[in-house]
């Protein structure tokens, strides 16, 4: 049975994606299986924002049949571990969680870097491609780190 993380953002169509295909580029497939979703539901079914399929593109990964999908309650059954983007999107996700265990499994991505300081993964959605490159880069330092913390804790 693998390991199994989702990263969470808002929409699911710009950051979660990107750090969706980047941890999973990173861990063993037989051993752990990532996934994304977005706490708002309007982009279901939907594949990432071009920007970011072009930023993963260019950086040798390939994210364009992802689907986006929507977090509910019964993601804390289904995932090991929960990865958000920023305290929003962390706010959103607590208030499903039933139990304190299901609390424990919520975490920031950029505490990955910044233990502690609650950063946020910044929206690139309304700006450039520049912004897009600049999440791609913060969520590539930050899951460099957390596969490692994987593969150690699960090997």
């Amino acid at each position: 049975m693998p390991i199994k993380i989702v990263m969470v953002c808002l929409g699911n169509i710009c950051r979660s994606p990107l750090a969706e295909g980047l941890l999973a580029s990173k861990l063993p497939k037989e051993k752990f299986l990532v996934d994304s979703a977005g706490t708002g539901s309007w982009h279901i079914g939907k594949h990432p924002d071009e920007r970011s399929i072009a930023t993963a593109k260019k950086n040798g990964l390939d994210i364009s049949k992802q689907k986006g999908q929507h977090f509910t309650s019964n993601f804390f059954e289904v995932f090991d571990y929960i990865y958000v983007m920023d305290s929003s999107n962390y706010d959103d996700v607590l208030s499903l969680a039933k139990t304190e265990s299901q609390k424990g499994k919520v975490k920031l991505i950029l505490d990955e870097l910044f233990p502690g300081d609650n950063v946020d993964v910044p929206d690139p959605y309304y700006g450039l491609q520049n912004g897009f490159d600049m999440v791609f880069e913060m969520l590539d330092e930050a899951t460099d780190l957390l596969s490692k913390k994987l593969i150690e804790k699960h090997s």
